[in-house]
Parts: structure tokens; C-alpha cells; sequence
């Protein structure tokens, strides 16, 4: 296994539990051994490692990003999608994704990684909903196993098109024991629940507008007899809720308390217009959200009400969401937005930047149910985020820390169960160049088939 030995770091964000945000130490040495973190101290002996110097740099956790869609990188900026609200930009999209195939996803879910590994981020779930042309769940996997990062993928579903009165068109949808089946091989074939895991299985029928009452509660009942996670859009926007009320008779909230989408084992993605019953209810099943400000404002969803949601107690991480609503996978940046927009809805010290980096790393690590990743302490896994302190952007800063006030948002080196994934800001593991290639090729044969 590999032995690194990151020395004389300027800062070190631990997000451990000695703090409110965890400690900050300074000129301190950190070891990676077996994929752990093995120790913190001064002037640590060599031993044979690899020295990794970080003088003038900062160190954090590595970044977890809660909700994306490694599928749209290939439809970013599309026209007729740049400015429309959910539902508009959903009906634009839809029928592009119907032309994908195994490439396009495998191609698309290697650019996605590789952009969230340049932004810090050392694991990232994958909300996947759409299997068009033979396309499956596998070809992101495998796509993450050869970047190397930590992955939480999700096999989403959609089985109600327009003709049964759904959003997505009929070719989009499958059947309701095609989806439960193949959720069942998956999970066989990948989901690993031991300590250190690269790769667990999540169980996602994609919205309550694309799926039945009976697979929400089927889903839910699969996910628990297999002893894995759910995972599911919800309370995104007004369309959202007048969505609710006018088929379900009654808010998100309660329709997802009353077909067993509530408890610690649980994640929806965005949660805009959650009103205060419904934070009261997360906060006591312990249900968690993927907070996505960027795609929340590409789309004009709102700000969602994350202050409230974290002083109730409920556990909230990030997500970059899909980069066909974002339209980037930048999750320092991610961190940055929800920041400022909690200022913006309640004043400049509603949230302090060490908070927005806690719910990038610690609170998306509760969120995805790992007590093993999200801080830096010993015995915890190798993830690991150093950020230069050099940059134009940092400038004059007094405040080496403050990362989210005056830092980079691209990282300097970023280790993954200790391996090096980024070195010198260039990625390890995947031809970049090559992958960026292959993308623009798949986006001009789309282009070409509209």
C-alpha cells in the first residue's frame, strides 16, 4: 500500500470533534499509511514515505458531494435549456438523453469525476435515472473505479411517461420489476457495506412525478431487506409542490413520511420549499438533504432553507447536482454558494465560511452514512485535500483557513484511501485531454442527430 508524509502544513481544517468545526492546527505533518490516516504530529519521522510538502498550503478533509448526475456533463449550456424553469428545462433535455448509450455515459461520468477531483472532492454519489440504448448503472461505476475516487452511485428509475400522465417521454420509462430486479443484481454485484468502501449502492426512483406510489414504497422496502441507502428528488420548486398537492393531496413531506422515505437511512436532493413541519420532521427521523445552491439558482428554484434546517438538527451535505443545471461540478465552489446564500436570506453571520466547509466534508459524510470519511483524525480514511497558498486569489489574504473567502477553488494535490489521485493540480488517473476529446466528439454526434 502507499505511505505518504504530507509535511509543515501552513493550516490543517481537521472538521474532528475536539470543536465546534474541528481543530486548526499549524506546521504540523500528517502520515497516510494502508489507505488511514496513521498520525498527526511535528516533525514526523520519513520512514520511507513519500514526502509530500505543504508549507504555505491548506488542508482539508477531502470534499463529499451528495447529489449529481454524472449523465448530463455531456449536455451543458444546452439552447432552448439555458433559461428555463425545472419542468421546461426537464421536457428540453429529455429528448437528448433518450439518444445515449453506453459510451456517452461511461465518457460523461469520467469528465464529471474528473472535475469534481480537481475541486477537492475525494467521494461523490451519482443519481442515475435513465437507461437508454443498453446503457447501465456499470458503465459510471466503472468509470469511478478507474479515477479513484470514493462512490456512492444510486440506480434511479422512471416509470411513468406522458401517456400515463407522467413528465419524462414513454421511451425514458421501464417497468416497474425491470427496475426493483436490476436494483437487486446491482447491489449484488457492487454494494460493499464494510469500513473503507469505494463503492455502495444506492436505491433511487428519480422524483415523485416519475415514478408510481407503489415503487416509491417498494424501493424503500427493497433498500432496507438489502441494508442500503434511499435516495430521491424532493420539495425542489413551487412545480414541486403544486405537483404534490394536486396529485397526492398533501405536501412532499408528508408523502414521503407516508410511504416509508423518512429515517437516518434516507437522502433527498434539494429541499427548497421544505416549510417548517417538514424540517421538524427530518430533523427528528434524521433524514438528510443534499443542499444544491448553484443548479437551485441556475434554475430559479430559491434558497433553500439550510439555516433553519441545520439549527433543527437536520444533517445537511452539498451537491453540484447535474452539470446540465449547474452547469459546472466545482464542490469548493458549491461550498462557496451556499455560504453566501444563507447570508443573503439571513444577514452576514448566519454562516461562517468553517461551516459551509463542515457540510462539504463532515456533513456530506452523515449524510451518505460514513463514519469513516469527512475528517482528519487518526484511524480515519486516507482523503485528503491540500490547497496551494500561492494563487492570485489569495493575495494579500490574512487568513490562510478562510478558503471560502479568499482561496482556490481548483485543489493542489488530493489523496484518495491514500492514493494520489492529483498531483500538482493534474489529474493521475485518466488521460484528461483524451476524455475532453472523446466528449466533444459525443456532443457533436447528438448535436448531429437533433
Amino acid at each position: 500500500m502507499s505511505h505518504f508524509l504530507i509535511q509543515a502544513a501552513d493550516t490543517i481544517l481537521t472538521m474532528d470533534d475536539s470543536d465546534t468545526f474541528g481543530r486548526s492546527l499549524h506546521g504540523q505533518d500528517i502520515r497516510l499509511r494502508n489507505g488511514v490516516i496513521d498520525e498527526i504530529g511535528t516533525a514526523l519521522p520519513l520512514e520511507g514515505a513519500e514526502a509530500v510538502m505543504a508549507r504555505g498550503a491548506v488542508v482539508t478533509p477531502g470534499l463529499v458531494n451528495t447529489h449529481h448526475h454524472l449523465f448530463q456533463t455531456l449536455t451543458r449550456a444546452v439552447p432552448g435549456a439555458q433559461d428555463a424553469l425545472l419542468f421546461g428545462w426537464l421536457q428540453r433535455l429529455y429528448p437528448i438523453w433518450a439518444r445515449f448509450g453506453p459510451e456517452e455515459m461511461r465518457v460523461s461520468a469520467s469528465i464529471g469525476l474528473a472535475e469534481l477531483a480537481l475541486s477537492g472532492c475525494t467521494t461523490s454519489s451519482d443519481h442515475l435515472y435513465l437507461f437508454p440504448n443498453g446503457a447501465r448503472l456499470d458503465d459510471t461505476i466503472d468509470a469511478a473505479r478507474e479515477i479513484g475516487l470514493r462512490f456512492h452511485p444510486t440506480r434511479g428509475a422512471m416509470s411513468i411517461g406522458e401517456s400515463d400522465g407522467g413528465l419524462p417521454p414513454d421511451i425514458l420509462v421501464e417497468r416497474e420489476a425491470d427496475i426493483l430486479n436490476d436494483t437487486i443484481r446491482l447491489i449484488d454485484a457492487f454494494h460493499d457495506p464494510a469500513p473503507g468502501s469505494m463503492c455502495r449502492i444506492g436505491v433511487a426512483p428519480c422524483s415523485p412525478f416519475s415514478v408510481s406510489r407503489d415503487l416509491m414504497r417498494d424501493a424503500a422496502i427493497l433498500a432496507r431487506d438489502k441494508g442500503v441507502r434511499l435516495h430521491t428528488h424532493l420539495a425542489e420548486n413551487d412545480e414541486d409542490i403544486a405537483y404534490s398537492l394536486a396529485n397526492f393531496g398533501c405536501r412532499p413531506g408528508q408523502y414521503a413520511e407516508d410511504l416509508g422515505w423518512t429515517g437516518d437511512d434516507v437522502w433527498h436532493a434539494h429541499c427548497v420549499k421544505l416549510d417548517s413541519a417538514e424540517i421538524a420532521l427530518f430533523a427528528r427521523t434524521l433524514t438528510g438533504v443534499a443542499h444544491c445552491p448553484c443548479s437551485n439558482c441556475r434554475l430559479g428554484s430559491g434558497i433553500a432553507p439550510v439555516r433553519a434546517m441545520r439549527d433543527a438538527g437536520v444533517r445537511v451535505g452539498l451537491g453540484v447536482d447535474g452539470s446540465a443545471s449547474n452547469d459546472t461540478g466545482n464542490l469548493m465552489a458549491e461550498a462557496r454558494v451556499a455560504m453566501l446564500l444563507q447570508r443573503v436570506a439571513n444577514g452576514a453571520d448566519a454562516m461562517p465560511g468553517h461551516e459551509a466547509l463542515w457540510i462539504a466534508t463532515r456533513g456530506g459524510a452523515a449524510v451518505l452514512g460514513r463514519d469513516d470519511i469527512g475528517q482528519i483524525a487518526p484511524g480515519m480514511r486516507a482523503d485528503i485535500a491540500i490547497w496551494g497558498g500561492d494563487g492570485v486569489e489569495q493575495a494579500g489574504s490574512w487568513d490562510k483557513g478562510a478558503l471560502l473567502l479568499a482561496g482556490p477553488t481548483k485543489v493542489r494535490d488530493l489523496f484518495v484511501e491514500g492514493r494520489q489521485v492529483v498531483r500538482d493540480g493534474h489529474l493521475q488517473t485518466l488521460d484528461l485531454p483524451a476524455a475532453m476529446a472523446a466528449q466533444d466528439r459525443l456532443v457533436r454526434r447528438l448535436g448531429e442527430t437533433l
